[in-house]
């Protein structure tokens, strides 16, 4: 004969499997946002050299079509005038060719660039002020959530929701990007995965972080000393 079970114990049974799952999940989600910023951080790194490859099989030389450029024309109130970037205008003549965009978005000075897998990019550190094309900012998400609206903003999610690149083919911020293409930021940096652990973890150059992730193979690792999310 079968035993049946007590509503008690059912009832017992089903916490019991809410407490777990309620302590995995949180664990899972993590892990399932690791995984895909992982993954577009290694496909953005590569679409984006591969681009770079493209513009020079038909500019020439990355050093001699390259522009640290960050002009961009103001309103008599003193507000940037959508699509006069002289970033963007770089952009657009050398690389977007290469690049397949969903679609882009101006937001004061600056314009953010939509991939199809919904990641997105931007020039400069943060909005609101016009950077060079020398510093640029991938957000995996593409999200608005993950804000880099001000320079704090910026300090608190790069290497959070948002990773650092540099692009200075004629090494004029840093040495070490000469004949580069897109890398994480290796300004001042000693070659040693200690020096890139801590910089990503004191804040003394968030950059680190994104190097940090591609010195252990695009992977955010056990030690990695922030919490990540989408």
């Amino acid at each position: 004969m079968l035993k049946s079970f007590t509503m008690a114990e059912v009832l017992i049974t089903l916490g019991i499997i809410g407490i777990i799952a309620a302590m995995t999940l949180p664990s899972a989600i993590q892990n399932y946002q690791k995984k895909i910023i992982e993954t577009r951080l290694a496909k953005f790194y590569s679409i984006y050299n591969q681009a770079i490859l493209a513009a020079e099989a038909r500019f020439g030389d990355r050093q001699d079509w390259y522009d640290d450029s960050n002009n961009i024309q103001l309103d008599p109130s003193g507000e940037p005038i959508e699509g006069s970037s002289s970033v963007d205008k770089w952009f657009q003549y050398y690389l977007s060719d290469f690049l397949v965009l969903k679609k882009k978005v101006y937001r004061g000075g600056q314009v953010r660039y939509y991939l199809s897998d919904g990641s997105a990019f931007q020039y400069g550190m943060f909005s609101g002020t016009v950077k060079s094309s020398r510093g640029l900012l991938f957000i995996p998400s593409g999200s608005e959530k993950c804000d880099v609206s001000t320079e704090a903003l910026v300090k608190a999610n790069v290497g959070v929701c948002a990773f650092y690149f540099l692009y200075d083919p004629k090494g004029l911020y840093s040495p070490l990007h000469k004949n580069k293409g897109l890398e994480p930021t290796m300004y001042g940096w000693n070659g040693t995965r200690k020096q890139l652990l801590d910089g990503c973890r004191t804040r003394s150059n968030n950059g680190y972080c994104t190097t940090l992730i591609k010195y252990d193979g695009w992977k955010i690792s056990k030690d990695y000393p922030k919490k990540v999310h989408l």
